[in-house]
């Protein structure tokens, strides 16, 4: 948490359960049932949860700041990034950070990065893994939209969030060959919202 970083010991609430944004579009699933698709403009709209506000990350600096501090690597084909905002003196202060690179139907998430340094006196008390998982569900809606249908993500010790979102561990091998060789430890998979697919499909990407 001294680096910038959430972790699975941190405390607070859990993340609240995901739900995808607003008005959805339906897209039959193969066994019928259908999967709720947001289009873009709704997908990314800008949000706020408890006094925290979210949105695309335009200044990509910020983030790669950010990331740059908690010592994290910041992608270098980057197709999105969600950041997450708090009032301060003068402006805003950026508190938390997603960004994600896609290779066809498939994406790796990098972060989510959560500041938990004091902002001042006037800064209310952050939750780092409340705007973990509301940065992760910003995330998935975004990815969803543009058409991706499997999502991977390091663990960096946020087991209970990636499992509340869906998110189950996989083997390495499971990466699609342009996604493959990202720095870190484990690997959790997400796909349509469900943990019902295989590894060979995985790895086709």
């Amino acid at each position: 948490m001294g680096r910038s970083r959430t972790g699975g010991r941190a405390g607070g609430r859990r993340p609240a359960a995901h739900q995808p944004a607003t008005p959805p579009n339906e897209a039959p699933a193969p066994g019928g049932r259908p999967v709720v698709v947001p289009s873009l403009a709704a997908a990314t709209l800008p949000r706020v949860w408890q006094g925290v506000g979210y949105r695309p990350l335009a200044d990509t600096e910020r983030g790669r700041a950010l990331f740059d501090f908690a010592a994290m690597p910041w992608p270098e084909r980057l197709a999105f990034a969600w950041g997450a905002w708090t009032a301060a003196t003068g402006g805003e202060r950026l508190v938390g950070a997603v960004a994600a690179e896609r290779h066809a139907t498939t994406a790796m998430l990098h972060g989510p990065v959560v500041d938990t340094r004091d902002g001042g006196p006037a800064a209310e008390p952050l939750d780092p893994l409340e705007v973990a998982g509301q940065l992760l569900a910003a995330a998935l809606d975004h990815a969803t939209a543009l058409g991706v249908a499997t999502l991977y993500a390091r663990p960096q010790g946020l087991d209970r969030v990636w499992v509340r979102f869906g998110f189950i561990p996989v083997p390495e091998v499971a990466l699609p060959p342009a996604l493959a060789g990202r720095t870190g430890a484990g690997l959790y998979a997400w796909r349509g919202g469900s943990a019902l697919w295989t590894l060979r499909e995985a790895a086709g990407g």
